[in-house]
């Protein structure tokens, strides 16, 4: 909690119980993790604000009976405060029923991909929540536009957010590996590992030389010389990330940006990196300077691109240079927690 003799607005982080800051530091103890609190939502506390976390159990069904009967904050949380906010819309049941803040925020992320496989009626519980915000933000620009029409007229604003990592964390690695290897990281819904498996093998055929190492929990084989693993903790991620020539990320069509927390944190640590050109994606990832955008599902496009800077060292080290510099400008976490307090504000 932070110092609570300071002045200003009080900022609640709400989580689910048992996912929020003291389960961080309990990870923490075990293998490092990034920031204070998840997120690095801790940042908040600047300019006078006041930021505490609270823990929201699952509502009851009263709650829930009293949630359909119109009835706002069914359960008070005794460290009221100013301003709610929880991270995405996985919360936000809790967070309107358990009202721990006068008034609420929360992010919205992975409703639009919902949209589009399960249709409005399967959302429509949750989209009556999120009307009854006071603000939501989106991680990606072009997800701005879907949200606000699938909220309609009469719904909060919606704001987009530029996702932040810390860059402390994901120190810059100067030296550049001299032996060529490719990395890739991570595993949400939207990831392609049978599009990143075509690439590498196209890679390894022109190259057999270079090393491919590949987080992930796909069942899909793996290309011959390409090795998998299905948990890297955050601080033998950042080891990884030095020891790259370039760290490739392919996803599926989406809307929420999906790759960009890895990819950040490859740049932050002075790596290029390879992703698709999903929507918004460009916000995170200028095409040609810090690596390179290829299409979705186009093998072909990403192993050209990762063979290009594999055969060029001394441009993959400069673009990495780059990266560092992108992220350190307006990437990190206390840069969007500078945001997201104007949002909320």
């Amino acid at each position: 909690m932070v110092d609570p003799r300071r002045d200003g607005p009080t900022v609640a982080v709400a989580f689910p119980a048992g996912r929020g800051v003291a389960r961080w530091r309990e990870r923490n103890a075990e293998s490092p993790v990034p920031n204070a609190w998840p997120y690095g939502l801790d940042r908040l506390a600047a300019d006078g604000r006041q930021v505490t976390d609270v823990e929201l159990p699952p509502p009851t069904r009263v709650q829930r009976l009293l949630a359909r009967a119109g009835v706002r904050g069914a359960r008070r949380s005794p460290a009221r405060a100013d301003v709610a906010l929880c991270w995405d819309e996985g919360t936000v049941e809790r967070l309107v029923l358990g009202a721990p803040g006068r008034r609420l925020f929360s992010g919205v992320i992975w409703a639009t991909d919902r949209l589009a496989t399960e249709g409005p009626a399967a959302l429509r519980a949750q989209r009556d929540l999120l009307r009854g915000l006071d603000g939501v933000w989106c991680l990606s620009r072009p997800q701005v536009d879907a949200v606000r029409a699938w909220l309609g007229p009469g719904g909060p604003p919606v704001s987009f957010l530029q996702f932040g990592v810390d860059e402390r964390f994901y120190r810059f690695a100067p030296e550049y590996p001299e032996r060529p290897k490719v990395v890739s990281l991570g595993g949400d819904r939207d990831r392609d590992p049978a599009t990143l498996f075509a690439a590498l093998d196209l890679v390894l055929r022109e190259r057999p030389d270079v090393e491919c190492v590949v987080g992930t929990t796909s069942t899909l084989p793996a290309p011959r010389g390409v090795r998998t693993v299905e948990f890297v903790p955050h601080a033998q991620a950042v080891d990884l990330y030095a020891s790259a020539s370039v760290v490739a990320l392919a996803t599926r069509p989406n809307l929420h940006a999906s790759g960009m927390t890895v990819g950040l944190e490859a740049m932050s640590v002075g790596r290029p990196v390879v992703a698709c050109s999903t929507p918004g994606m460009d916000d995170y990832f200028p095409d040609g300077g810090t690596g390179f955008l290829v299409p979705p599902q186009d093998p072909a496009a990403m192993a050209a691109r990762i063979l290009e800077l594999l055969a060029d060292r001394d441009r993959a080290a400069a673009m990495g240079r780059r990266g560092r510099e992108h992220v350190e400008r307006g990437h990190t976490t206390a840069s969007m927690c500078r945001r997201l307090a104007e949002i909320v504000a």
